[in-house]
């Protein structure tokens, strides 16, 4: 996707090969800032910081940590102490796990000297899976828009609410949620995004909101709670999240509300689909409210908020009351009844595990 007209991604090498470049998502929306990571320590700094942040990119910057460990020391103490650093970084997204046990399984049976090329060979390419993966979530997802604007009266535009950053800036490209809106943008359809805040770390309103201005694409930042009031009032066509883990019968864990945007779209008959790619299933899991480890991130993050002042600095406040206490779940579960239909790389499915065999029937 574009940032003021030039095409980036969100993680790629510098020029010498090496270094890996990342925009630091926590300087968004006042600051583009591009940081150079040299060692798998910045990687892991970066995830846990939430410099990149999304379940896809995760991934793709835990693949290069490996690589960076690999330049360090390729020896086999090297590989399992930057698999166990990176896999604690953060525990609901599934793709880092898939990412690390991608690197150890190619890289654990070379000789150590060969292990370096090959691993920047393959953080490469699982960057271009996922722009791969994610253009084609949205090319299977375009028609589902085109269906709702086919309705549409002259001059409308199809409206979709979405939460949190599921967002190019979430994966290394497209993004999942919002590929079908930028395809559908480029299309030449009408279309308008509600874009929820997202509290308590605004990625909806700081990243989200960015990222589609940046690529044209009309849209409205609405507080977490106005959801529902919009759906009650037929503003809402349809609903597009991502998910962070998806269990092999169709739960999904996304960003804390989600949940709660799904219950609203359920009593109001909106549909609610969830994009994800493949490697967001976790087929291990059956249960995801029972399953899913649910990150508990700093207090802080609720009882502070940063923004620009009118006085263009960036200051960090406090807006809860001395003495309060605050509670800070990243994710929720939302259970498959709740979600009209999945949305990956093979197509649209039911969220079951009958339907999710059925586009991959290699995990029957």
């Amino acid at each position: 996707m574009n940032v003021d007209q030039t095409p980036y991604r969100t993680i790629w090498t510098a020029d010498d090969g090496w270094r890996v470049r990342i925009i630091d998502q926590t300087r968004l929306p006042h600051d583009f800032v591009i940081l150079e990571l040299e060692n798998i320590g910045e990687v892991a700094e970066a995830i846990k910081m939430m410099r990149v942040r999304g379940a896809p990119l995760i991934g793709a910057s835990a693949a290069y940590g490996i690589a960076l460990a690999m330049k360090e020391s390729p020896s086999d103490l090297s590989l399992d102490v930057a698999v166990d650093t990176l896999s604690k970084t953060r525990p609901t997204a599934v793709n880092l796990h898939w990412a690390l046990m991608e690197m150890k399984d190619l890289l654990a049976p070379l000789a150590p000297g060969h292990r370096l090329e090959a691993a920047y060979r393959r953080a490469s390419e699982i960057c271009d899976e996922d722009t791969e993966i994610n253009r084609r979530i949205g090319e299977h997802a375009l028609p589902l828009i085109k269906s709702v604007a086919s309705g549409k009266r002259l001059g409308k535009s199809v409206n979709i609410l979405t939460h949190c950053n599921a967002g190019w800036l979430a994966t290394v490209d497209w993004g999942t949620a919002t590929s079908p809106i930028y395809q559908a943008h480029k299309a030449g359809i009408s279309i308008h995004v509600w874009v929820d805040e997202t509290r308590p770390r605004n990625q909806g309103a700081s990243l989200t909101a960015w990222e589609l201005g940046q690529n044209g694409v009309p849209h409205t930042v609405i507080t977490d709670n106005a959801g529902g009031y919009l759906m009650q009032k037929g503003e809402v066509d349809l609903c597009i999240t991502g998910t962070d883990r998806t269990t092999a019968t169709g739960d999904v864990a996304n960003k804390i509300g989600t949940y709660l945007k799904a219950l609203a779209a359920h009593d109001n008959g909106v549909p609610f689909y969830v994009a994800l790619p493949s490697p967001t299933i976790d087929w291990s899991l059956q249960d995801g409210l029972a399953e899913i480890p649910i990150e508990e991130r700093s207090e802080s993050e609720v009882t502070e908020i940063t923004g620009r002042t009118t006085s263009g600095v960036l200051e960090t406040i406090r807006i809860v009351a001395d003495g309060s206490r605050a509670s800070n779940p990243a994710f929720d579960v939302t259970p498959a009844r709740l979600v009209t239909g999945l949305l990956t790389e093979r197509g649209i499915t039911q969220a079951s595990r009958e339907g999710l065999h059925e586009l991959f029937p290699e995990r029957r």
